[in-house]
């Protein structure tokens, strides 16, 4: 390869690595978020290649996965692994490649969230009924169930919270969006940094794992399908689940009635 071409294949590389979320979640932060900057190297000038069908091919293989959860077994448990983590690289390319042509979009950033969204319901409740069927206790879809509404509760509690201080506010989303902007604003590591600059993100990154959000949602699926092992992971979802959406709540309800700054963290 020339000098020239290996500048154009740097300069996209890192274009790309600058498209990717600065405060991605804990397993999209090291695993599916760079490997859809792989994957996106490749494809990305693929012109009709576009990312609402990259949206729409993420859904898919997530209801694929589901399908192969329900059946059961050890083999479909380990297809459906592999799927949820191929639709999760899916989920996170879309996005990349949108900001990489800029061509963003509204309607695109929504169906992205509603997808999310219905994907997270499809697995557990998929998983319920697989551990159901293990079991033949009705336990596993109660907790599935639990952890699903109590997700939910998190988003509602966030948009209900926005809502009321946009009553108070009309500016308040304009004032939110400058600050969040302000917090994401440069690198800390990535390409052209060293070893331990990347040494000291990645430790730091750990801490995101309680969270207990969709990028650590993967990785619990994922390992409790290979390990067969689904009960115990319903039990972390559903307790987990739980304890964020009425900590949530009871935090927002009184830092509204206290009027303190609301700060959106994931």
């Amino acid at each position: 390869m020339s000098g020239a071409g290996a500048k154009r294949m740097n300069e996209k590389l890192s274009i790309l690595w600058a498209t990717k979320n600065k405060d991605d979640e804990w397993w999209s932060s090291f695993i599916t978020s760079p490997m859809a900057i792989a994957v996106n190297f490749v494809v990305v000038d693929f012109r009709w290649l576009t990312p609402n069908i990259i949206t729409l091919l993420s859904f898919v293989t997530a209801i694929i996965s589901a399908l192969f959860i329900i059946a059961g077994g050890t083999v479909n448990f380990i297809i459906a692994a592999a799927l949820i983590h191929i639709s999760h690289v899916l989920d996170c390319m879309d996005g990349q490649m949108a900001r990489y042509r800029n061509t963003s979009s509204l309607s695109g950033g929504f169906f992205d969230k509603l997808t999310d969204q219905i994907q997270v319901t499809i697995w557990f409740g998929s998983v319920g009924y697989a551990a159901y069927i293990q079991s033949q206790n009705v336990l596993p879809i109660f907790l599935a169930f639990i952890g699903v509404a109590f997700y939910s509760l998190r988003g509602y509690v966030k948009y209900v919270a926005i809502n009321t201080q946009m009553s108070r506010d009309s500016r308040y989303l304009e004032k939110l969006s400058s600050k969040t902007s302000e917090i994401n604003q440069g690198e800390t590591a990535g390409l052209g940094f060293g070893v331990l600059a990347n040494l000291r993100w990645f430790v730091g990154e750990q801490r995101k794992i309680l969270l207990f959000d969709e990028g650590v949602f993967i990785f619990m699926l994922s390992l409790a399908l290979l390990l067969n092992a689904l009960i115990p992971m319903l039990w972390v979802f559903a307790v987990s689940q739980l304890f964020y959406g009425l900590g949530r709540g009871f935090q927002r309800g009184y830092q509204i009635g206290h009027n303190q700054e609301i700060r959106f963290e994931k």
